[in-house]
């Protein structure tokens, strides 16, 4: 395992687009795993933290996983009945504040089921050496992105639906290898169906 422990922090939430039919199972079959299920087991394999950001519907799902401290519920409407911020921006700020004496953090989208746990591992040992880096599988970026302790002040200035991809700019980002073409696997319009029971 790695020498520093970065917590993994699976974003649940969105505007929507990547979470349609959040209600079905994959092919129709009661008890299949959904796309955060799936998700979510790799996470807990590779025996590092685990912190999950998700909207009411979505919670849930992953507290059949994790424990509770470790769901970070985003609320979509304030007392009022008016819509709340639940951009990954948002969404990357409550998961880095609600672990902030991680040694780092993975950023990894719900609906990234295929991303394998020795992909997970290898980019958290990546954040021994660079402040930043992700998982690369044939020269094209994917996820997760991992950032360092040093970032904290700057993950925690994130705002709406604006995520990570100007910090991985802005520190020359590392590329870690990794023989696993499931980094590239956003949801599909199909598979979009798969995220929630």
């Amino acid at each position: 395992m790695t020498k520093r422990r970065p917590a993994i922090v699976v974003l649940a939430v969105g505007l929507g687009s990547r979470f349609r039919g959040r209600g079905s199972h994959p092919g129709g079959q009661p008890g299949a795993d959904t796309l955060l299920a799936r998700t979510l087991r790799h996470a807990i394999a590779t025996q590092l933290p685990v912190v999950v950001v998700a909207t009411p519907a979505l919670a849930p799902v992953a507290h059949k996983f994790v424990a509770a401290r470790d769901v970070v519920t985003l609320p979509e409407r304030d007392a009022n009945g008016r819509p709340l911020p639940v951009g990954m921006g948002h969404a990357i700020v409550a998961g880095v504040g609600a672990t902030g004496d991680a040694d780092g953090w993975l950023i990894l989208p719900a609906d990234m089921p295929e991303v394998q746990p020795a992909t997970l591992v290898a980019v958290a040992r990546g954040l021994e050496q660079y402040p930043v880096c992700y998982a690369q599988h044939r020269g094209i970026q994917g996820d997760p992105v991992g950032f360092g302790t040093e970032l904290f002040s700057e993950l925690m200035a994130l705002q709406g639906d604006g995520g990570t991809r100007r910090l991985v700019a802005r520190y020359a980002a590392q590329p870690i290898d990794v023989d696993d073409p499931g980094i590239h696997a956003g949801a599909a319009p199909a598979e979009a169906a798969r995220l929630g029971r």
